[in-house]
């Protein structure tokens, strides 16, 4: 670790904060904690998670780039699967996990530029410090549509409209299993003043169950099981009257997931471009994710009654979408504005990058079953 960037001494200070506010909460626990318990005070304890704190964290100075960051050509081509959708709806967009608003300033210039902006568009988002961003950002870039842009604190209680998560799923605390070789939920005791892994029975039935189904029978194996993703999932379908759910992420169908080979897992950590296996590495200044089992999220949208529309790599989804089109608006003569631009859509599109990692998953209810981007290579079939 003694290659990474160091913290600034205040930052220091925060994760040092933090660090005393886990060992509080593992002490008053009983001197264990869920691996869960720990992922969501480092990613959302107030004033100190990495999520709620002051850090920059997207973009080249930050610690990971999101697609939105990379290229405007991403948001204008979902805009156009947007702009197939509201009309069947009351015209409300809903974004989770706005970042730094980017991706909402692509999608509401495209969906102008088409004749097809939303009565409003609605962050609910858990970081303040990235809610401040997001408001600069609109100020700054379309002024006279910041009108239609409402900062959520809480999920409506009827939801009838498009909502939109990219790279929200991901960031939910997940479950951490040690099978041994039954399963053991592994959690975090603080040992020498350090933290500690510490395995112990399974005691929430649901997590049981989903744990034995996957009848793994590999001593050592350890993996994740995101309860936050599902409940996530069924939360939204109470409350959808009438709509679409359009959700991108990295991660892999179950089979995949839960490959023989993928021994530890997908739980890792970034910071500063850098990723990090060790998730006790400065809590609050590193983010930490798992990837997105989509068997386990396509069954709970499912089992809450909304109708799967479709499922293909996020390269399928945007060549379906039309960012073809979207990409011969650049001047190829214009060189210094089209070789980043290129760049980007190439990262974004290739199987070795982007592409192929990331999933698009689409729910519905009451609208509309053939969406323009799962038109061509829906995968539902792999689930």
């Amino acid at each position: 670790m003694s290659t990474l960037p160091e913290p600034s001494p205040a930052a220091l200070a925060i994760s040092q904060q933090l660090q005393a506010r886990l060992r509080q909460i593992i002490t008053d626990a009983g001197g264990w904690i869920p691996f869960s318990h720990y992922m969501e005070q480092v990613l959302y304890a107030p004033g100190l998670g990495y999520y709620a704190a002051g850090s920059h964290k997207l973009g080249g100075a930050g610690d990971f780039t999101t697609a939105p960051e990379m290229t405007s050509l991403f948001g204008a081509t979902l805009a156009r699967q947007l702009a197939e959708l509201l009309p069947q709806t009351a015209g409300t967009v809903y974004e989770f996990g706005a970042g730094s608003g980017r991706l909402a300033v692509d999608l509401l210039r495209e969906l102008e530029q088409l004749d097809s902006l939303p009565a409003q568009y609605c962050i609910l988002d858990l970081s303040p410090d990235l809610i401040a961003r997001q408001r600069d950002t609109l100020r700054r870039e379309l002024p006279h549509l910041l009108p239609r842009v409402q900062w959520l604190t809480a999920l409506p209680d009827t939801l009838d409209g498009v909502i939109i998560g990219n790279e929200v799923l991901d960031a939910m605390p997940c479950e951490l299993i040690h099978w041994t070789p039954a399963p053991m939920q592994r959690g975090v005791v603080i040992q020498d003043e350090q933290f500690a892994w510490q395995d112990r029975p399974i005691d929430h039935p649901d997590l049981q169950a989903r744990a034995d189904a996957l009848a793994i029978d590999l001593p050592g194996y350890t993996s994740e099981i995101s309860l936050s993703n599902l409940a996530f999932l069924r939360t939204l379908a109470s409350q959808l009257t009438r709509g679409a759910i359009l959700l991108l992420d990295y991660g892999f169908p179950q089979h995949e997931y839960y490959h023989p080979q993928r021994r530890m897992g997908t739980l890792i950590g970034h910071y500063r471009h850098h990723t990090i296996d060790d998730p006790f590495y400065l809590p609050g200044l590193m983010d930490l994710t798992c990837h997105v089992d989509f068997s386990a999220v396509a069954q709970a949208g499912i089992d809450a009654g909304l109708d799967l529309i479709g499922y293909t790599s996020q390269a399928q989804f945007l060549i379906n979408s039309g960012i073809g089109d979207v990409m011969q608006r650049l001047d190829p003569q214009n060189v210094r504005e089209w070789a980043p631009q290129a760049a980007a859509v190439q990262k974004l599109m290739s199987p070795a990058e982007m592409g192929e990692l990331f999933k698009v998953i689409g729910f519905g209810r009451a609208v509309s079953i053939d969406w323009t981007g799962f038109v061509d290579g829906d995968r539902c079939h792999t689930l």
